[in-house]
């Protein structure tokens, strides 16, 4: 290869990273437009089999949406409803769960001097305020529906989505290029995400209500808040049950007893055990075909780049660019780097030719 085409590789290979650089700056400043937008195309695609076998019963697409979204208006309310009930339950038990804090800290700074460790119950008060447990579940569930502050408009999106759904297919076809291959690549994303977010929202469903029963059968305050949390969390992949256990475990500690925040402790890692590692490998299959690192970078990514629904919605999002990148010659290479075990070369064509 000569010099200057070696030369001329080169400029492209910065001009394409410029560009790259360009268009993430661009989202990053545009997020606020486009995490809602987002958000209600992965709501559309998780309501639209509910509208689907509704229509299977010979109901009418426009009375379906209609009964499906009045279901998630009433989950909505039931929602606010229940935070709305724990922050004033808190607001009562503060002065309780302050009083056995300093107890316990006070345990804890006996203990230490026994080691020569000198700390001071105030300072340990201070970090460890039990309004901080509230806010940590507060702050996993604000920043959710922050992304749904105007619910009305975004409810309004999902709508006219799920009545335009059917109507997709005949336009991309006449307004794609290769209408053949790429509607092949958007029908297989579009497949492969409906079936992730369907299965992922049940076990997070199952999740959450077993979370839920557990905390109540151990007399665990705010068991139902902590259920919710452990059900948005579980969409996070790998972190996302963890962190959904670390408030409750405090909690357990400060309110009940050390046994008690043990048995929380093994709690949630039995049902991370259970559901997370055995249930949902087993249910979802080889899943979207995306490697372990790439789904952990793809969460530090898509959370820097769009915030907590970035995280959310990480792996549906990186499954997407993957299979689309599929279908086009110059990404194939770098979709093949996205996913596991040894690629199938030109899997797209072979499924148009079929």
């Amino acid at each position: 290869m000569s010099e200057p085409q070696q030369e001329k590789i080169g400029q492209n290979m910065l001009l394409k990273m410029a560009m790259l650089v360009v268009i993430l700056a661009g989202i990053k400043a545009a997020s606020d437009i486009l995490v809602p937008f987002l958000l209600a195309i992965f709501l559309a695609i998780i309501l639209n089999p509910l509208v689907t076998i509704l229509m299977r019963r010979k109901i009418k697409r426009g009375v379906a949406i209609t009964l499906v979204m009045l279901a998630v208006l009433v989950l909505i309310a039931l929602l606010v409803a229940m935070i709305a009930g724990s922050v004033n339950e808190f607001t009562t038990l503060y002065p309780q769960i302050r009083d056995q804090m300093e107890q316990k800290l006070a345990i804890v700074q006996h203990f230490a001097a026994t080691f020569n460790l000198n700390l001071s119950t105030e300072s340990m008060a201070e970090h460890f305020d039990p309004n901080a447990i509230m806010n940590m579940a507060g702050i996993v569930l604000s920043q959710f529906s922050g992304a749904m502050a105007n619910t009305i408009l975004l409810l309004m999106t999902v709508v006219f989505m799920l009545f335009e759904v059917h109507h997709l297919p005949y336009k991309m076809r006449f307004a794609l290029v290769n209408p053949k291959i790429r509607i092949a690549g958007l029908h297989k994303a579009l497949k492969g995400v409906t079936h992730y977010l369907a299965l992922k929202t049940l076990i997070s469903l199952i999740t959450g209500v077993s979370v839920w029963l557990a905390l109540l059968l151990l007399d665990v305050k705010f068991a139902l808040l902590w259920g919710v949390v452990a059900f948005v969390m579980n969409f996070i992949p790998n972190i996302g049950p963890v962190i959904a256990g670390i408030p409750p475990l405090i909690q357990a500690l400060l309110l009940n007893s050390v046994y008690d925040a043990a048995l929380v402790g093994g709690l949630f890692a039995a049902i991370h055990m259970v559901f997370g590692n055995m249930l949902e490998p087993r249910v979802m299959g080889r899943g979207l075909g995306l490697s372990t690192l790439v789904v952990f970078l793809s969460l530090i990514f898509w959370g820097w780049l769009l915030g907590p629904v970035g995280m959310l919605l990480s792996v549906p999002l990186t499954s997407v660019c993957k299979i689309l990148m599929e279908t086009t010659p110059g990404g194939s290479k770098l979709a093949i780097l996205l996913g596991t075990g040894r690629p199938r070369i030109k899997r797209i064509e072979k499924e148009v030719i079929r």
